[in-house]
Protein backbone atom coordinates (compact mmCIF):
# COMPACT_ATOMS: atom_id res chain seq x y z
CA UNK A 1 0.00 0.00 0.00
CA UNK A 2 1.32 3.40 -0.92
CA UNK A 3 1.85 6.19 1.61
CA UNK A 4 1.50 8.84 -1.05
CA UNK A 5 -1.87 10.55 -0.51
CA UNK A 6 -1.43 13.49 -2.86
CA UNK A 7 -3.99 14.04 -5.57
CA UNK A 8 -2.57 14.07 -9.04
CA UNK A 9 -4.37 15.61 -12.03
CA UNK A 10 -5.52 13.31 -14.78
CA UNK A 11 -5.12 14.52 -18.35
CA UNK A 12 -4.13 17.91 -19.72
CA UNK A 13 -5.82 21.12 -18.59
CA UNK A 14 -8.42 22.48 -20.97
CA UNK A 15 -8.34 26.13 -21.97
CA UNK A 16 -11.68 27.68 -22.74
CA UNK A 17 -11.97 30.94 -24.58
CA UNK A 18 -14.72 33.34 -23.67
CA UNK A 19 -16.04 35.36 -26.57
CA UNK A 20 -18.65 37.93 -25.78
CA UNK A 21 -20.42 39.17 -28.82
CA UNK A 22 -22.01 42.58 -28.75
CA UNK A 23 -25.71 42.47 -29.38
CA UNK A 24 -27.33 43.98 -32.45
CA UNK A 25 -28.74 46.82 -30.33
CA UNK A 26 -25.24 47.77 -29.15
CA UNK A 27 -23.92 47.74 -32.69
CA UNK A 28 -26.77 49.93 -33.95
CA UNK A 29 -26.63 52.31 -30.96
CA UNK A 30 -26.12 56.03 -31.20
CA UNK A 31 -23.35 58.10 -29.69
CA UNK A 32 -23.91 59.17 -26.08
CA UNK A 33 -22.58 62.68 -26.36
CA UNK A 34 -25.18 64.93 -24.73
CA UNK A 35 -25.37 68.70 -24.63
CA UNK A 36 -24.27 70.21 -21.27
CA UNK A 37 -27.86 71.07 -20.35
CA UNK A 38 -28.79 67.37 -20.33
CA UNK A 39 -25.74 65.97 -18.53
CA UNK A 40 -25.41 65.15 -14.85
CA UNK A 41 -22.43 66.37 -12.93
CA UNK A 42 -21.18 65.46 -9.48
CA UNK A 43 -22.31 67.75 -6.70
CA UNK A 44 -19.80 69.96 -4.99
CA UNK A 45 -18.67 68.98 -1.53
CA UNK A 46 -20.94 71.13 0.57
CA UNK A 47 -21.78 71.30 4.24
CA UNK A 48 -22.69 68.36 6.39
CA UNK A 49 -25.85 66.55 5.42
CA UNK A 50 -28.45 66.23 8.18
CA UNK A 51 -31.13 63.61 8.42
CA UNK A 52 -33.39 65.09 11.07
CA UNK A 53 -36.97 63.89 11.23
CA UNK A 54 -39.44 66.48 10.00
CA UNK A 55 -40.72 68.82 12.64
CA UNK A 56 -37.79 68.43 14.99
CA UNK A 57 -36.04 71.49 16.19
CA UNK A 58 -36.36 73.59 19.28
CA UNK A 59 -39.99 72.54 19.71
CA UNK A 60 -39.08 69.07 21.10
CA UNK A 61 -37.22 68.24 24.26
CA UNK A 62 -35.91 64.94 25.54
CA UNK A 63 -36.33 64.06 29.18
CA UNK A 64 -35.46 61.14 31.43
CA UNK A 65 -36.68 60.45 34.93
CA UNK A 66 -36.83 57.57 37.40
CA UNK A 67 -40.24 56.10 38.14
CA UNK A 68 -39.86 54.93 41.74
CA UNK A 69 -43.04 52.82 41.71
CA UNK A 70 -41.90 50.82 38.70
CA UNK A 71 -38.19 51.12 39.61
CA UNK A 72 -37.22 51.98 36.05
CA UNK A 73 -35.90 54.86 34.00
CA UNK A 74 -38.41 56.52 31.66
CA UNK A 75 -37.35 58.36 28.49
CA UNK A 76 -39.72 60.90 26.95
CA UNK A 77 -39.86 63.20 23.94
CA UNK A 78 -42.06 66.18 24.86
CA UNK A 79 -43.48 68.93 22.64
CA UNK A 80 -42.46 72.22 24.26
CA UNK A 81 -45.36 74.18 22.81
CA UNK A 82 -48.15 71.88 24.05
CA UNK A 83 -46.30 70.01 26.83
CA UNK A 84 -47.62 66.74 25.40
CA UNK A 85 -45.54 63.57 25.45
CA UNK A 86 -44.79 62.58 21.85
CA UNK A 87 -42.91 59.33 22.58
CA UNK A 88 -42.17 57.47 25.78
CA UNK A 89 -40.18 54.35 26.57
CA UNK A 90 -41.34 52.23 28.33
CA UNK A 91 -44.98 53.08 27.74
CA UNK A 92 -47.55 53.70 30.48
CA UNK A 93 -48.95 50.17 30.41
CA UNK A 94 -45.49 48.70 30.94
CA UNK A 95 -44.82 51.08 33.85
CA UNK A 96 -48.12 50.14 35.54
CA UNK A 97 -47.38 46.45 35.04
CA UNK A 98 -43.89 46.81 36.53
CA UNK A 99 -45.25 48.78 39.50
CA UNK A 100 -47.89 46.11 40.15
CA UNK A 101 -45.43 43.22 40.09
CA UNK A 102 -42.94 45.16 42.16
CA UNK A 103 -45.63 45.75 44.81
CA UNK A 104 -46.44 42.03 44.81
CA UNK A 105 -42.75 41.19 45.29
CA UNK A 106 -42.48 43.63 48.22
CA UNK A 107 -45.51 42.06 49.93
CA UNK A 108 -44.04 38.60 49.38
CA UNK A 109 -40.71 39.66 50.89
CA UNK A 110 -42.45 41.12 53.94
CA UNK A 111 -44.28 37.82 54.52
CA UNK A 112 -41.02 35.86 54.28
CA UNK A 113 -39.33 38.14 56.81
CA UNK A 114 -41.91 37.63 59.54
CA UNK A 115 -40.81 35.19 62.19
CA UNK A 116 -42.85 32.00 62.45
CA UNK A 117 -42.03 31.56 66.17
CA UNK A 118 -44.20 34.43 67.36
CA UNK A 119 -46.96 33.17 69.67
CA UNK A 120 -50.28 34.64 70.32
CA UNK A 121 -51.50 34.57 73.89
Amino acid sequence: MSTDFSIKPVGAPVVTTLVQSAGQAANDGVATQLPPSQTVTAAEAGGAVRNDPPGTGDSLSRQAYVDSDAASIVYQVVDNRTSLVIKQFPDEAMLRRRAYFRALDLVKQEREQTVATDRRA
